[in-house]
């Protein structure tokens, strides 16, 4: 399938105001990497080890109960709508954040920006995933991530300008939260200009509609074609009742939710976001001063951008399988020298400098090759009827999971350093290389339609052999 060369600006219109979201999901969660340590100061929120992580990670939370109810809207109201809607929590939460007064206030309104997060985390590569024809939808859909790790970069960046320029105000963290509701005024206003999900169009029996936006960002032929492979897929299943919980309990749907969950706490054991949320603490640790560490994390943020890219690129080249099982490979290295570089160097003065080359190096693995398959591979694997509860709870997981990490990060590290907390993420994703080659399957080259039907007659297939035996 082709995109419509009359409407090719439409098309890059969608792919650029949705992934807002992404930018405004990267930079919420990478600003606190520089934010901490300035609200952390006793004439500020005066924050412990443990109230550091119960900042950062009270967003995360919100970001798992979000990613459920945010599928689950999106299956109701529309995918469009949805990231209007997330737009203006956005805004608002971020206001929150920025005037809070104390570690209470700050803890809610975080939990708060949290749920919009979430919610982006599962809308925005949904919709992607949903408007792409099969032959793009890698690359499409991994745009999204690109803007997350821009959003991130974006977050470090400005962490390092106004920490350097601005380092005696007791107020510079402010300043670095206050920015992210720009960006939420772009993308609600961007919202505004592009079409619903033809899929979700279909699911209402709007195939009118549907036909025409398929005609505007598809060639006449396929368009029509697309839009035949939608409403048999969604007419096999019309008669089933509405999604609900207990959908996933049927025996191919739950393989595929294991599939999704395991995908899900593969991409957050390799510890990226303790990196992209601590990454300056890390660095402290290991000797930089608090302004050289704001600088020198601007890396950590550049290697994810670039690494991307290349990522987006590959995706159209290589299968997500060899990506992904390359990309563990990567981690696990990168973790283990990082681990041992640290208890190697310690007190050393070149251990900070190989404590960073290391990080981007470990970034480029992640962020090149886990990162953007496992969010392709969780808009793909889900039925069109399921698409957003399952990957709504697979995110949920995902959340979790990364809220888990990041509460308790901060105490791991004061408590037993740099290489007993690396080592233990190393033998983490060793455990996650292994889940990979083990269960995880090929999905290059087919439409979302395809992969239902043979993730179902799969299904079918262990069904039928279970009840034999």
């Amino acid at each position: 399938m082709a995109i419509n060369k009359k409407q090719p600006s439409l098309f890059r219109r969608i792919i650029v105001l949705s992934t807002f979201g992404g930018l405004l999901f990267g930079y919420d969660t990478g600003v606190i990497n520089g934010a901490l340590p300035f609200m952390s100061e006793p004439d500020q929120l005066d924050l412990t080890p443990f109230a550091e992580g119960l900042v950062a990670a009270s967003l995360l939370l919100g970001a798992a109960v979000g990613a459920v109810s945010g599928g689950q809207l999106s299956d109701f109201i529309g995918r469009r709508q949805t990231i209007k809607y997330l737009a203006i929590m956005f805004f608002v939460t971020t206001l929150g954040c920025t005037l809070a007064p104390n570690m209470e206030v700050m803890v809610l309104f975080r939990f708060l920006l949290g749920l919009a997060v979430g919610g982006a985390s599962v809308t925005v590569p949904t919709y992607l995933a949903e408007m792409s024809p099969a032959s793009n939808r890698g690359r499409v859909v991994t745009v999204n991530e690109l803007m997350i790790v821009t959003g991130q970069l974006l977050a470090f960046t400005i962490n390092a300008v106004l920490g350097n320029l601005m380092g005696d105000s007791s107020y510079v963290w402010r300043f670095m939260l206050i920015v992210a509701s720009l960006p939420a005024i772009v993308l609600f206003i961007g919202m505004l200009r592009v079409p619903e999900s033809p899929r979700w169009l279909v699911s209402q029996s709007r195939n009118e509609d549907a036909h025409r936006v398929l005609k505007q960002i598809r060639q006449e032929k396929d368009a029509q074609k697309e839009l035949t492979e939608i409403r048999d897929s969604y007419e096999h299943e019309k008669g089933l009742p509405k999604a609900r919980f207990k959908d996933l309990a049927t025996p191919w749907v739950r393989k595929l939710l294991f599939l999704g969950i395991g995908l899900a706490i593969v991409q957050q054991i390799t510890g990226v976001n303790s990196i992209m949320y601590y990454g300056t603490n890390i660095l402290r640790d290991a000797g930089f001063a608090t302004n050289a560490a704001l600088v020198a994390n601007v890396a950590n943020g550049m290697i994810s951008v670039i690494a991307t890219v290349i990522g987006i690129y590959l995706l159209g080249k290589v299968g997500r399988r060899p990506m992904l099982l390359t990309g563990q490979i990567g981690v696990i290295i990168s973790l283990l020298l990082i681990a041992a570089c640290s208890y190697m160097f310690q007190g050393s003065a070149a251990l900070p400098y190989l404590v960073i080359g290391l990080t981007v190096a470990f970034l480029g693995f992640m962020q090149g090759a886990i990162a953007p398959v496992t969010w392709l591979m969780l808009s793909e694997i889900f039925p069109l009827r399921l698409r957003g509860l399952g990957m709504g709870f697979s995110v949920l997981c995902l959340w979790l999971i990364n809220f888990m990490i990041s509460l308790f990060f901060p105490l791991l590290l004061s408590s037993f350093g740099l290489t007993a907390t690396f080592l233990v993420f190393a033998i983490l994703n060793i455990v996650a290389a292994l889940f990979v080659k083990r269960y995880v399957p090929e999905t290059k080259g087919r439409t979302l339609e395809e992969l239902e039907q043979q993730f179902r007659a799969k299904g079918d297939k262990d069904t039928a052999k279970t009840n034999l035996a």
